[in-house]
């Protein structure tokens, strides 16, 4: 069943907007326990992803209505994410699942050795604003997907990121990595679009100004 409450898709953009892009427990979690580089996602993690894998862990396209969300994640024009994700996902070998899309990591400190291999990586050391900048100069009028809880965070903190879609599961973590614990200060949101699934509520948010 499919429930839109607003939906301002027809509406052109004329510029690029920046889309935190992230699934979640019902009760905050996007990673579970011990996660870390040799565990990512940590202990139990896989139900976050089953609306969009397949029973071997690989990328599928859902059917209906989420699958044109799937889609759309895959047609963002650049991707901003974490430190942390990148490193413990290698940076996705240079290439975000195969798009050519450019990726931006806002980090206080040099890269390591590896992304020299990988043109498609940028390093930006001057702040979550920067970083955002040239994102969405290099995304053009497509979104720049945004990747990682601490980095969603530090973008909302500084007024940089636009809207929020959140894949909510129907699960309980009890315990993991929470993604909006970190926030500075309140933000308010308006909800402009809700797509119900038997494996997730998908929820679209804009942030509001």
């Amino acid at each position: 069943m499919t429930a839109t409450l607003q939906n301002h898709d027809d509406e052109e953009p004329t510029m690029s907007v920046s889309v935190l892009y992230m699934s979640m427990s019902l009760d905050g979690y996007i990673a579970g326990p011990n996660d870390g580089p040799g565990n990512p996602g940590g202990d139990g993690f896989a139900p976050l992803h089953a609306w969009f894998h397949g029973p071997d862990g690989e990328f599928r396209r859902p059917a209906g209505a989420a699958g044109e969300l799937y889609d759309a994640a895959f047609a963002t024009g650049a991707v901003l994410v974490g430190r942390r994700t990148a490193e413990q996902v290698d940076h996705w070998g240079g290439d975000h699942h195969g798009r050519g899309v450019p990726i931006f990591v806002p980090s206080h400190r040099p890269p390591g050795p590896t992304v020299a291999n990988y043109p498609l990586v940028t390093y930006v050391t001057d702040g979550i604003a920067a970083a955002m900048a040239r994102a969405k100069a290099a995304a053009g009028d497509r979104e720049v997907l945004v990747h990682g809880g601490y980095t969603a965070q530090r973008a909302l903190d500084a007024g940089v990121l636009d809207e929020l879609q959140i894949h909510q599961i129907p699960v309980l973590f009890g315990a993991g990595r929470r993604l909006f614990d970190g926030l500075a200060t309140r933000v308010e949101l308006d909800v402009i679009r809700v797509i119900d699934t038997p494996e997730a509520t998908h929820l679209r948010y804009r942030v509001r100004r």
